[in-house]
């Protein structure tokens, strides 16, 4: 969220850095400094007549000694009728306060200045070329999805049965594979400090206001009958940057560094028609997560080491991969900077999205009050980040791509070997 005392102090510098995400979002600061003042001026009036009321009520005792009780009586009745214009006037100012704090969680975070300016993520510009050879068939290579299903390990009509469209059923070797990315990338963060978190996936809805999907982003959460209001997670983002808002993070403590592997459910609803086919936007997916509250002076440079990190998954499996940066026009509601990690899909001759690493500063800070107290003993908002390290069943698919055999078996990436028990799943006889 953003801080209504700097849009105050500057609101043409955030007209203009909004409008690089969209020119209508510019609209919104002049609505919400409109309904700021309608609350200001309310409260103003409040606060003249308390002090009108408080005045008079202290000058009681000398009108009744300097002019009598019928005096006194008179004073009493003005500082009742100002007592109820004030209250009236009090009724006024939480509905124009929660109209103000609405319009605010609608308004996305600022960009920052220096990202590349564009509409789509046909503007991406690429920040870390591909360092590693892309791989050579003597073959057309097959999807992941055809890949899977001649060896049997992903079963995609059954999981329809089951669910519906845009669910998979990972099946034996499939099932093993999936289990051994997620203990691999997970034993990768935590060597590099990341405190591993089993989180829930059920969460309140202050949570997810905290993070930023509510209110904007409701129609793309599953939600739970009954109260409270719950949602299933959509990334395990929402309760690793949740977790630290019940308390002020001493600055020793920092940077906090999060992993966890959860499952992810999202409706998908603006994408009808894409990606239909496979693990690459599912309803239901697995994902390794990574999050860093950071003081805010530090929160670019943790940034780029997050990015790295998320790398060195892909190094260590020697999946071809690229990393772009978003333009002002592509990056998510609740950042401010972002990089797209890009893995390589030979069936498709083109990268594909498999992390997002963001920098949201103290946006979602201050949302959910999350706040560390410095070596002075103030306290200030942290900036938060997130990324994926990685998305697994992405991560599946690409190896699925890039390691298949003209026999139709799977070579698996050296460093996964230990956890997953083979060199390679077998073509079917």
């Amino acid at each position: 969220m953003l801080d209504i005392k700097q849009i105050v102090e500057k609101p043409e510098e955030f007209k203009k850095r909004l409008s690089l995400r969209k020119p209508e979002l510019a609209g919104q600061i002049d609505d919400v400094l409109a309904k700021y003042t309608a609350y200001k001026t309310v409260l103003a009036k409040v606060e003249e007549l308390r002090a009108k009321r408080n005045e008079m009520s202290k000058s009681i005792g000398k009108i009744k000694k300097e002019q009598g009780d019928d005096a006194a009586k008179a004073a009493m009745a003005e500082v009742g009728k100002i007592k109820e214009e004030m209250t009236a006037k009090e009724s006024e100012l939480e509905p124009l306060k929660k109209e103000v704090t609405d319009l605010l969680l609608s308004i996305p975070n600022v960009p920052n200045e220096k990202i590349p300016v564009g509409v789509s993520d046909a503007d991406n510009p690429e920040y870390i070329p591909c360092s590693l050879p892309l791989p050579t068939f003597d073959f057309k290579p097959l999807d992941h999805q055809s890949v899977g299903e001649k060896l049997g390990i992903l079963d995609f009509e059954a999981a329809a049965a089951l669910s519906g469209s845009r669910f998979a059923l990972f099946k034996g070797e499939g099932a093993r594979l999936e289990r051994a990315i997620i203990s691999f990338m997970l034993d990768m963060h935590a060597k590099k400090g990341y405190t591993e978190i089993l989180p829930p996936v059920i969460v309140n809805e202050e949570i997810l206001i905290g993070t930023g999907q509510l209110p904007k982003f409701r129609e793309d959460m599953y939600e739970l009958t009954g109260e409270p209001k719950q949602f299933l997670i959509s990334t395990a983002e929402i309760p690793l940057t949740n977790l630290n808002r019940i308390r002020v993070v001493p600055e020793e403590e920092l940077p906090v560094k999060l992993t966890a592997y959860s499952p992810c459910f999202r409706k998908e609803s603006g994408t009808y028609g894409k990606d239909t086919r496979g693990l690459i936007r599912n309803h239901q997916f697995d994902k390794v997560e990574l999050v860093m509250l950071s003081k805010p002076e530090n929160s670019y440079e943790m940034l780029e080491q997050m990015v790295s990190d998320a790398q060195d998954v892909l190094k260590a499996l020697e999946i071809p991969y690229h990393v772009v940066e978003l333009c002002s026009g592509d990056i998510g509601f609740s950042s401010a900077k972002t990089y797209d990690i890009e893995v390589w899909m030979p069936s498709e001759n083109k990268f594909r999205e498999i992390s997002s690493c963001s920098n949201c500063l103290d946006f979602q800070a201050r949302r959910m009050g999350l706040r560390y107290k410095n070596t002075l003993g103030k306290q200030e908002y942290l900036h938060t980040l997130n990324g994926s390290g990685l998305a697994v069943g992405r991560t599946f698919a690409a190896i699925l791509e890039n390691f298949q055999q003209a026999d139709g078996s799977v070579i698996i990436p050296k460093a996964l070997r230990p956890y997953f028990g083979k060199d390679k799943i077998e073509a079917k006889k």
